[in-house]
């Protein structure tokens, strides 16, 4: 049974390297910007994305994992902030408050697919400006949803997170995901 990561991603790789499976990771074969529906809520699109993830890629003797990230703030959707200014936009305008971080994963044996979705409650810190720069500065979260990056320095951000799975913060949850694959015989 071929195990396959649908995902590019550095750090889900990272996550899944972490359950010592045999894996190959490749791209997934769907335009996820096509895929976006704005009338769909956070956690419907991001289980909607995953699922199209696995499912490009799933077919006869492989178990194929596909993931999706959303932050929910305040109804919207925030995604990746791709540059230092918009990150510290986005980081001010949370500060002081809680949003949700949605992750969603579907993994397809064969034809079969078993889905799972994650939704962590992160609280942040109240912070100046200052703080907020500083911290764009060392970690550079362009590339993340939210603009942090947990695993690093984000941490000092938050006051409180409420999570099943801390690991879901950084694009897997892998507790669940072990189970999954358990169950699989893998």
């Amino acid at each position: 049974m071929e195990l396959i990561l649908a995902s590019t991603s550095k750090y889900r790789q990272e996550l899944l390297s972490r359950l010592a499976y045999k894996f190959t990771a490749q791209a997934p074969l769907i335009d996820e910007d096509k895929e976006k529906d704005p009338s769909l809520s956070p956690k419907a699109l991001a289980e909607k994305l995953a699922y199209l993830k696995a499912a490009s890629l799933a077919g006869p003797g492989r178990v194929v994992i596909g993931g999706d990230q959303l932050v929910a703030f305040e109804g919207k959707i925030l995604g990746k902030a791709h540059t230092p200014e918009n990150a510290v936009r986005q980081l001010l305008s949370m500060q002081g408050k809680t949003h949700e971080l949605i992750t969603a994963i579907c993994v397809f044996d064969g034809e079969k697919a078993i889905p799972y979705t994650d939704i962590t409650r992160m609280h942040m810190k109240t912070l100046s400006q200052a703080q907020v720069e500083r911290y764009v500065q060392l970690d550079m979260p362009t590339d993340c949803a939210g603009s942090y990056k947990i695993e690093k320095h984000g941490i000092m951000l938050f006051d409180k997170i409420e999570s099943q799975d801390f690991t879901a913060i950084q694009g897997l949850p892998l507790i669940e995901l072990s189970k999954i694959l358990e169950n699989l015989n893998l």
